[in-house]
């Protein structure tokens, strides 16, 4: 009887590989497509194809294709049943690449990217770039098994690419790509919304860099399709401005609209819109420094926690109970410990990034007190201010949420908070404690080119609260 079970077993797992093995030619039939492409390598998640004029000794998108595809599906899961991304290259044809998903019959219902015009024999910056590029577009288009991309219309064509791709090559450890791609992003403007926009420096930076990078992509994509409306497996239709940054705030953790108006300006229509979204999609999205959450996968209640420590009683004062917290999101620059008992005793365990269900860690549902702490430190060397104070990160008085980049920085540093900087004021100390430089932001951004190269301090005041940063010029 067990040979006969093996037997069956055997036929069963050929049957998978058969059917999900990639045929060895594929004709195009698409747009002014129509090459004869030949299969040059597969494995368990990506197909190479090549037109006839693509050089053999190309071989690099073997490796890359597939690195760049196990990468995204571990992100933002599966793409439709066959695990394959159809990677198409053509030299000396067609000017640049599309995409096209599982859901599309005019690409055979597989996952594609097909792009030209070669010659690709580099192996490096843009030949990388496109690849990646074509596959930030299947993301958009059919993530969480739901077709369409809502936001298209205001991102367009690059936008999201951008910071898909700078997350992939950071999370495939490609640090030099990391750097290159970083440097050709972070000074490019677009006309849309409006003259001079900075899409990558002043909005899907910082939220990634201070909002929770990768994780926070992953979560614009799962609102998305847990909450925009839907029509037979697509969504019906298109989101406008005011849904577009709920979404976002929404995916970061925090109310976006001061980066929104730095970044695209904030029209009536803005207000009006993201008012009624609040309403239509009754997600939230607490200012806290750690938001912890009943159920795994940010479910049920979510209550924001400031730094400080939480007893029991207080955590049930604000209406967390005892053993009843099962998943959390931590702000960039901020830690949390978690006790099994009351009065921090016990055993206990550190977080320092979100964590989408305790289960992993054998702590669902058993936490009984709460310490909640910034990860700044400051040193025995701290310099003082011209009255003599030593800056401090005060959790007491903390401004929520508070990151500046780029960090070292050449001439200009940008702030990125929770709070509207209006009205604060920004100091900066040299490593002696001199003040170099006193102002009152009136964006985001602060003239630092002046500054001679070192270490220093920032100090942001206002109404009573600050938050102290260190850079590097």
């Amino acid at each position: 009887m067990k040979h006969v079970s093996f037997f069956l077993l055997f036929l069963v797992l050929t049957g998978t590989i058969v059917a999900q093995t990639p045929p060895t030619t594929w004709q195009e039939h698409w747009f002014e497509h129509n090459q004869l492409l030949n299969r040059k390598f597969y494995d368990n998640d990506v197909a190479v194809y090549y037109d006839n004029d693509v050089s053999a000794s190309v071989t690099w998108p073997y490796s890359f294709a597939g690195d760049v595809w196990r990468y995204t599906k571990s992100v933002y899961g599966a793409f439709g049943s066959d695990p394959h991304l159809f990677a198409i290259y053509h030299t000396n044809k067609y000017s640049g690449g599309h995409p096209s998903t599982y859901f599309d019959a005019s690409h055979d219902n597989r996952n594609v990217i097909d792009v030209g015009p070669g010659p690709w024999t580099s192996g490096a910056g843009n030949d990388l770039d496109i690849t990646t590029h074509e596959v930030a577009h299947i993301v958009e288009g059919a993530s969480k098994g739901i077709k369409n991309s809502p936001a298209f219309g205001i991102w367009g064509d690059s936008k999201w690419a951008e910071i898909f791709i700078y997350d992939v090559y950071r999370g495939l450890g490609r640090t030099s790509d990391v750097t290159r791609w970083y440097n050709l992003m972070i000074n490019g403007t677009s006309s849309f919304p409006r003259a001079n926009t900075y899409w990558f420096r002043d909005w899907f930076y910082p939220i990634y860099n201070a909002y929770g990078g990768t994780q926070t992509l992953n979560r614009y994509f799962t609102l998305l399709s847990q909450y925009f409306p839907k029509s037979g497996g697509q969504y019906s239709r298109s989101m406008n401005w005011g849904e577009f940054i709920h979404f976002w705030s929404g995916a970061a953790g925090v109310n976006l609209k001061p980066l929104a108006t730095t970044a695209f300006g904030w029209p009536a229509n803005y207000e009006t819109q993201f008012n009624q979204a609040r309403i239509d999609f009754p997600f939230t999205y607490p200012n806290g420094a750690v938001t912890v959450y009943k159920d795994c996968s940010y479910g049920g209640y979510a209550v924001p926690l400031l730094p400080g420590s939480y007893t029991l009683a207080q955590l049930q004062a604000k209406g967390i109970l005892n053993d009843d917290i099962s998943s959390l999101r931590v702000q960039s620059g901020y830690k949390v410990t978690l006790y099994w008992d009351d009065n921090f005793t016990g055993a206990t365990l550190l977080k320092t990034a979100d964590d989408d269900c305790l289960v992993n860690d054998s702590w669902n549902d058993k936490a009984t007190s709460v310490v909640v702490a910034s990860t700044v430190t400051v040193n025995a060397q701290a310099p003082t201010t011209a009255t003599g104070r030593t800056p401090t990160d005060e959790s007491a008085t903390t401004v929520k949420a508070l990151e500046i980049y780029p960090n070292p920085v050449r001439n200009e540093l940008y702030i990125v908070s929770a709070e509207d900087l209006s009205g604060g004021i920004v100091s900066v100390y040299d490593i002696s404690g001199r003040q170099v430089l006193n102002t009152k932001p009136v964006s985001n951004r602060i003239d630092v080119s002046r500054l001679a190269s070192g270490t220093y301090t920032l100090i942001f005041v206002k109404g009573g609260k600050s938050v102290t940063k260190r850079f590097v010029k």
